[in-house]
């Protein structure tokens, strides 16, 4: 039998959805596209669906280390990310992946549908975010929107002033290329 996660924050509220998120982009004057579509869980379920769709697409992860510091790590889809370089890089030890349970408590999101934009929930200021210095290089930026049923395009500063208005000013990291040995 699986356990059901509650869908509220780690403070008891309730998690702002895609039509928040829209809402903050509005008023912050960012402009945006959406696309709906099935639901994706995987890159390569994503790759499947977005064709030609212009733009950097991510792959995106919600990690933490051995003292509950928590990261929202967002890099180009094709990446295969090495968690020990992460993990030194971002200054710390040991870096795993976050339950369900956390997803949702710290996010207010369920698995598939990790990316930046679910800083929205993180009204504590508990999730750090590491953004891939190579993806920020391309525009626009595709994402989903709190929902992975749906696709978010912004550009590098539409993203960033989001970040920023939200608290969460971004770590850029500079990822190794993929030629490279780690």
């Amino acid at each position: 039998m699986t356990k059901k996660i509650e869908s509220k924050l780690m403070n008891g509220s309730t998690p702002a959805g895609s039509t928040e998120l829209f809402a903050r982009l509005d008023d912050l004057q960012i402009p945006y596209q959406n696309l709906e579509h099935p639901a994706v869980f995987t890159v390569e379920e994503a790759r499947v669906l977005r064709g030609k769709m212009p733009g950097a697409h991510s792959k995106n992860l919600f990690l933490r280390d051995k003292k509950e510091r928590h990261w929202l790590v967002s890099c180009l889809s094709h990446r295969t990310l090495d968690l020990m370089w992460l993990a030194d890089h971002l200054g710390t030890k040991r870096l795993t992946f976050c339950s369900a349970r956390r997803l949702m408590g710290y996010l207010g999101i369920t698995r598939g549908a990790v990316s930046p934009f679910a800083v929205l929930n993180d009204l504590e200021g508990v999730v750090r975010v590491a953004l891939d210095q190579e993806m920020l290089a391309r525009e626009p930026l595709n994402f989903h929107p709190l929902d992975n049923a749906m696709t978010a395009t912004v550009s590098k500063d539409g993203l960033l002033t989001f970040l920023e208005a939200v608290g969460h000013v971004p770590q850029v990291v500079p990822f190794p290329d993929e030629e490279a040995s780690w």
